[in-house]
């Protein structure tokens, strides 16, 4: 800036330094020619009056020289703006408002080129420097085409009276005159065309300014192309960084643990899952080796790792159990998977990690949920919609009792007592099951089940009936492995009545069962039944009498009841 005002400062003095040897060539050119003394020779005559013509035209290359000093000095403020920034509308709108002040246009447009090969105007500018709105935006279509078809540049210094656009709409309509336009181009491709133009001024133009303009033209297309591939690169940026944001956050929201290590079995990233796993956090792992962060899995692993990284194969749903002392055992799946470059070059492995410990723990509860209650009332179950209360249901109703098992227990240790108890319930509850029974409950030796609920079943009582008949084979079998003083047998009694069946309880504790007096009369049946015999009451008999072999009726007096009721004994199948 300094180094500017001092050259313009310079060219003003010496201008001013001619002119004052102008004013005294000048006076003594005068006082020559008045006092014309021949004492003066005719060389100082000569030398006075060509130092008389020679002023102005030292004066005029001052000014020419100026002139070009200042226009090329304002062509090194474009290329230092154009190369400044690289946020194309800034540089351009500057850059176009030193072209309007550098040539005197009115106007100044440029123009690039879309993808579909259509010149758009980027930049429209007045000689304000103020950006010209839609209804100002009127250019010679006619110039600015014969530019883009030829290649090159148009001067024309009074486009009215050009004979190249006689009788153009556009020249004569928009009234223009003095117009400049070239094109812009970058690697041999014109990808657009400066614009300027003044519609009041006829010769305003020269061939140097069009120089100087198609200069510009190469500079601002190299400005153009960087700001491009600026934005393009900022745009693949911004696109890199929220697909890695993305990328974090679904890798921080994956509920299985995940580590990734590369080749030499270090830590890269880790989720908080795979924190709470290890017991460590992020800033902790990422370095550490596999040993070091894996130590009681570590002998699992390892021999896995080799096989992904050097052989590129998958590793999926290894599992391992941890048992730590004083505390509860860690159930986990791992699944190794090597991590590769975009030439499918193994860099890594991705170490997936599943706490199956609750999921464990589930399962068993499930199983031994299954083991009490029939499948059928499990799948109706809805965990979501659980309410109190039930509704009423004609069922099947199965009672069995355990003869002789309270003095068996007098003189059993309870160990041993409970041992033998639960392989006789046991062998009861699988065949209740297997008939699709629902096991209601265990009264100490005694088992509770029904048939036809929660699922319909026609043949619902000679289920019941088969079920009871199982049980005595079963138990027939089991005897051949007990020592005699712990062979017993069920007492067993059916009855078919209504009940109301679903959840009594509480929230938090609940039990699907079956209440009322149909329920009542098995239970009564069941304890008139002696070692090894099934007793069905009459309702149940009219349903399966054609299936089953049966004694002769029997009435019992029921505890409880004031009638009598009527029994057959089961003896076998038809």
């Amino acid at each position: 800036m300094e180094q500017e005002k001092t050259n313009s400062q310079t060219f003003t003095s010496l201008e001013q330094k001619i002119v004052q040897l102008a004013a005294i060539v000048s006076r003594m050119q005068t006082y020559l020619v008045e006092s014309r003394s021949a004492a003066i020779p005719s060389l100082i005559y000569d030398g006075v009056s060509q130092a008389s013509n020679a002023v102005p035209q030292i004066l005029k290359m001052i000014s020419t020289l100026e002139d070009e000093r200042q226009s090329l000095r304002a062509l090194a403020q474009i290329g230092q703006i154009v190369n400044s920034s690289l946020d194309l509308s800034e540089v351009l709108q500057s850059v176009m408002d030193t072209i309007i002040r550098l040539t005197g246009a009115e106007r100044g447009f440029l123009m690039l080129k879309d993808e579909s090969n259509t010149l758009k105007t980027q930049v429209a500018r007045n000689w304000e420097q103020e950006s010209l709105d839609n209804s100002e935006l009127s250019v010679s279509r006619t110039v600015i085409n014969r530019v883009v078809e030829s290649g090159q540049a148009v001067l024309t210094t009074n486009a009215q009276d050009d004979p190249r656009f006689t009788g153009q709409d556009s020249v004569v309509t928009y009234n223009l005159r003095s117009i400049l336009c070239v094109p812009m181009n970058l690697k041999g491709n014109m990808i657009g065309v400066l614009y300027a133009d003044n519609r009041i001024r006829s010769g305003l133009f020269t061939q140097k300014q069009l120089d100087r303009l198609s200069d510009f033209a190469n500079q601002a297309s190299v400005a153009i192309e960087n700001a491009r591939l600026f934005d393009r690169v900022k745009n693949t940026l911004a696109e890199v960084t929220e697909l890695k944001n993305l990328t974090d956050n679904i890798f921080a929201s994956i509920t299985s643990g995940v580590l990734t290590l590369d080749v030499d079995s270090r830590v890269v990233m880790c989720n908080r899952a795979a924190e709470d796993i290890v017991g460590k956090e992020s800033s902790q792992l990422v370095g550490l080796s596999l040993p070091e962060t894996l130590p009681l899995y570590n002998k699992i692993l390892s021999p896995y790792m080799d096989r992904v990284i050097r052989l590129n194969q998958r590793v999926v749903g290894m599992e391992a159990n941890l048992s730590k002392k004083d505390q509860k055992d860690i159930d986990l799946r791992f699944s190794l998977s090597p991590l590769k470059d975009f030439e499918e070059k193994t860099q890594g492995v991705a170490v997936v990690m599943e706490d199956l410990t609750e999921i464990k723990q589930l399962e068993a509860r499930q199983r031994l949920f299954q083991r009490m209650v029939s499948p059928a009332v499990i799948e109706q179950l809805d965990p979501n919609s659980l309410e109190l209360g039930g509704r009423k249901s004609e069922i099947s109703i199965f009672f069995g009792d355990i003869r002789g098992f309270t003095s068996f227990g007098e003189n059993v240790q309870p160990e041993g007592l409970v041992s033998v108890l639960n392989r006789y319930l046991a062998l009861a509850a699988d065949a209740l099951l297997n008939e699709e029974g629902t096991v209601d409950k265990f009264l100490g030796d005694a088992v509770m089940a029904w048939f036809n609920a929660p699922v319909p079943q026609p043949d619902h009582t000679l289920r019941a009936v088969r079920a009871a008949i199982a049980i005595h084979l079963q138990v027939k079998k089991l005897h051949k492995e007990l020592h005699p003083d712990v062979r017993l047998k069920f007492g067993i009694g059916i009855h078919v009545g209504e009940a109301v069946l679903g959840l009594i309880g509480t929230e938090k504790r609940l039990d699907y069962t079956a209440i009322g007096d149909s329920v009542n009369t098995a239970k009564r049946i069941q304890e008139n039944a002696s070692g090894g015999q099934i007793l069905i009451s009459h309702p149940a008999y009219l349903l399966v009498k054609d299936q089953v072999q049966v004694a002769d009726a029997v009435p019992i007096q029921a505890k409880g009841k004031r009638d009598p009721i009527i029994v057959y004994e089961v003896v076998g199948l038809k």
